[in-house]
């Protein structure tokens, strides 16, 4: 997340680029994946997500529910702490042992590089990146001591069970795609650490030294970046806009924390 910090607070993050639909991607997997075993990701497995579509009240009478059933594939490293999860229309980077973000970035581009070898994509029509951050504060410190000022939340004489931040910017991400969405949430709870609701790392095992299940007061960084537009596949054009939106959350990040955080984490 910064110039190389040794302690990085991340302890889930992910990159994800969405492309034009494949709805023959089942047919494609096999050459996939065993290319993606060749470079350092041998486990393998196919999933399926089932849902309840609901029609709008407008449209009781025009539709009845319908059951929809998803088809993804999982394709990991063997210790279980990097993966893809492949879909007829996406394909996500994602890791429970964070190093770098050019390491990061070059792992997704490997993801979707092989998908285009196998499928001839015609264009990425979304890229995003998000990190996970725990802050853990230390024996005698406190969760606020890590977070700016006007990020503590209500102070109130009540015990507090959980406490929300967001706030949403409109970034410049890059030339290609001018304009990106960047959400910016801070959770704080008395709780095992966890996932916000919307998102979990399939596949994954969580890194030790962040598998907490007791209750602990800390709080989650949670920083989400897109850009969405037309880009051609072009991998250098594509690493730019990656870079360009890593370094929108590096800057949000920085501008979360203290110095205190960063001495700690550094």
């Amino acid at each position: 997340m910064s110039e190389r910090m040794h302690h990085a607070p991340v302890y889930y993050a992910l990159a994800q680029a969405h492309f034009n639909p494949v709805a023959a991607m089942s047919k494609y997997v096999d050459q996939i994946q065993d290319r993606l075993r060749l470079e350092g990701y041998p486990l393998y497995e196919p999933q399926q997500i089932t849902e309840l579509i609901v029609p709008q009240p407008a449209q009781v009478h025009a539709a009845e529910p319908q059951v929809v059933h998803t088809v993804f594939w999982v394709i990991a490293r063997s210790d279980r702490m990097a993966g893809f999860i492949l879909t007829p229309s996406s394909i996500t980077y994602h890791t429970t042992r964070y190093d770098t973000h050019e390491r990061f970035i070059a792992e997704l581009l490997r993801g979707l590089v092989a998908v285009h070898d196998a499928v001839t994509l015609d264009h990425v029509s979304r890229l995003g990146l998000r990190y996970l951050n725990a802050v853990l504060p230390r024996q005698g410190e406190r969760v606020e001591q890590y977070l700016a000022r006007g990020l503590h939340g209500i102070e109130f004489s009540a015990q507090p069970l959980y406490r929300l931040t967001e706030s949403v910017f409109r970034t410049e991400p890059g030339s290609v795609i001018p304009t990106g969405t960047l959400v910016a949430r801070v959770y704080s709870a008395d709780a095992p650490l966890g996932f916000p609701p919307d998102i979990q790392p399939t596949g994954l095992v969580i890194d030790p030294k962040f598998r907490l299940q007791e209750h602990r007061t800390h709080a989650i960084i949670d920083m989400d970046h897109f850009a969405e537009g037309r880009l051609p596949i072009d991998r250098d054009g594509l690493h730019e806009q990656l870079l360009a939106l890593h370094a929108a959350i590096k800057s949000v990040f920085y501008a979360i924390i203290t110095d205190h955080a960063r001495n700690v984490w550094a």
